[in-house]
């Protein structure tokens, strides 16, 4: 008999649709999977075989049995066919005349019958939803995950045995409810709080203006100065992700198989910190079959590059093209994909290798030829792309030994929350969510400058030999240090400010 069963394949953050076609019939005997399946697919065979056995099923030895995964050219991999195809051979072979068309079928199988935990539920239920599929047959374990989309009732499967009963009819599996991914919010207590963060009031202020406008920035400073702590302070003061946001960024998460089992959403913006020893691909993504990496990772959140200039140039320069569009595309042979990769970038660095030159209180040892091979390792280009210039300072003896604490993260963040509320309104009828991502058309439109400005940034860019990207980048700093000052319009003082954090060239 043949059967066809409606599954999905995760393709970067989208999903195709797989349709599992089974044949059985009694010719020679035999067990294929075509369809251009991974190796895991392959090892599927034995897994059902087991699974049937544990289940009290008779499998069709002596029989021929083919499965294929239409389109053939679509190249699938991972265990979730497991469910489609052993619901496909069960039907088949029991002759059950079953309409499962407005279905849709993914897991994996243990050897047991129990069905295991699943990558990638979170776009395979936004798929089903979009194709207008009325149920969809996930493990138990991601229930929750795929019970955050509505209008399509999930049914979340325990073992094989309960699939079978299901499509005989003798007990039904009940649907889970959908749960409001509201509720799903919870108040975090903060665990680096600014408060704790002795002088550095400078470096805070810069770190607003970051966090207000998803601006890059780089900590400039010699050892024990505060460049870690700060940076790991930064998403303290962030806004709260909105719902979208969260669904973003936990589609990321789902597809990476990084989500918790007992959090089935996001709802913290992410903070990542690779070590400098990693690579290109653990950085930017890829793999044979495209996996996303810490770039998309930081998605919405913080990507801190520790030691920034011990990370290799190469590795570096991969961050170029994500930086300037938010989105990362891997091309292979097979496919491209592209993740989303709208992060702010908080670097640290040691002016020198000693990490004294820039410090008043201890000698630099260093040469002048080492300190300008050392800050060479970071490419002008990339440079540019950082809207924040800040230099971190060795803290005084006074102010680490004051016992009053600074302003606390909460109160930051609640002039951060406003200065984006401001920004929502400017943008709530495009693409566009912070000043930040603003393109040309965006600049011209809210970033005028009156005369006085204007003509500060005429000197500027004469002395300080800014580049087109740099200057875009300038308005765009003022704007949002414009909104953190409740200002329509952009001031004299608010460019000054902006200029203080870009790195002074020639």
């Amino acid at each position: 008999m043949f059967t066809k069963i409606n599954s999905a394949a995760v393709v970067g953050l989208e999903c195709e649709p797989i349709i599992v076609e089974t044949d059985i019939s009694p010719t020679f005997q035999g067990f294929q999977i075509i369809g251009l399946p991974d190796m895991a697919i392959q090892e599927a065979k034995e897994r059902i075989r087991t699974v049937w056995r544990n289940s009290d099923l008779t499998f069709p030895n002596g029989h021929r049995i083919l499965v294929n995964l239409a389109p053939a050219d679509v190249r699938k991999e991972g265990s979730a066919f497991d469910l489609p195809i052993a619901v496909g051979m069960l039907m088949a072979k029991e002759e059950l005349d079953i309409d499962l068309s407005d279905s849709i079928f993914i897991g994996e199988l243990a050897l047991d019958g129990t069905l295991r935990h699943t990558t990638g539920i979170l776009p395979l239920a936004i798929h089903a939803k979009e194709r207008k599929y009325k149920k969809i047959f996930v493990p138990a374990v991601n229930v929750r995950e795929a019970s955050l989309i509505k209008e399509i009732d999930v049914y979340p499967v325990e073992s094989f045995q309960q699939m079978i009963k299901h499509l005989k009819g003798e007990s039904f599996i009940e649907k889970q409810e959908p749960q409001p991914i509201s509720d799903l919010f919870e108040t975090v207590e903060i665990e680096m709080d600014m408060a704790y963060v002795k002088g550095q009031e400078f470096v805070k202020r810069a770190l607003e203006v970051a966090a207000s406008g998803a601006h890059n920035i780089l900590l400039n400073g010699p050892p024990g100065s505060g460049k870690t702590l700060l940076a790991r302070s930064l998403p303290s003061i962030l806004p709260q992700m909105t719902e979208d946001e969260a669904i973003e960024v936990t589609k990321i998460y789902s597809v990476a198989g990084l989500l918790p089992t007992d959090k089935p959403l996001i709802t913290e913006r992410p903070f990542r910190s690779p070590h400098h020893s990693a690579s290109a691909v653990s950085l930017v993504g890829g793999g044979k079959f495209p996996k996303p990496g810490e770039i998309s990772l930081s998605h919405r959140g913080v990507l801190f590059l520790d030691e920034f200039t011990e990370f290799p140039r190469m590795v570096l320069e991969n961050l170029r093209q994500p930086l300037e569009d938010g989105v990362v595309t891997i091309s292979r042979i097979q496919s491209t994909v592209s993740y989303p990769a709208r992060f702010t970038l908080v670097a640290s660095q040691n002016p020198c290798p000693c990490g004294y030159a820039t410090d008043p209180g201890k000698n630099c040892i260093c040469s002048p030829m080492s300190v300008a091979n050392y800050q060479k390792k970071i490419s002008g280009p990339m440079l540019d792309r950082i809207d924040l210039h800040v230099e971190v300072p060795r803290v005084e003896f006074e102010k680490l030994a004051k016992d009053s604490l600074a302003e606390s993260s909460t109160d930051i963040r609640k002039r951060v929350e406003a200065a984006r509320e401001r920004q929502n309104q400017r943008f709530k009828d495009s693409s566009v969510i912070t000043n930040s991502d603003m393109k040309n058309k965006e600049i011209k439109e809210f970033c005028k400058l009156d005369d006085a400005s204007m003509e500060l940034m005429r000197q500027a860019v004469q002395h300080m030999h800014l580049s087109a990207r740099s200057y875009h980048r300038i308005l765009k700093l003022s704007r949002t240090i414009a909104d953190l000052d409740d200002s329509d319009d952009i001031k004299q003082i608010h460019v000054a400010e902006a200029l203080q954090y870009r790195a002074k060239v020639g």
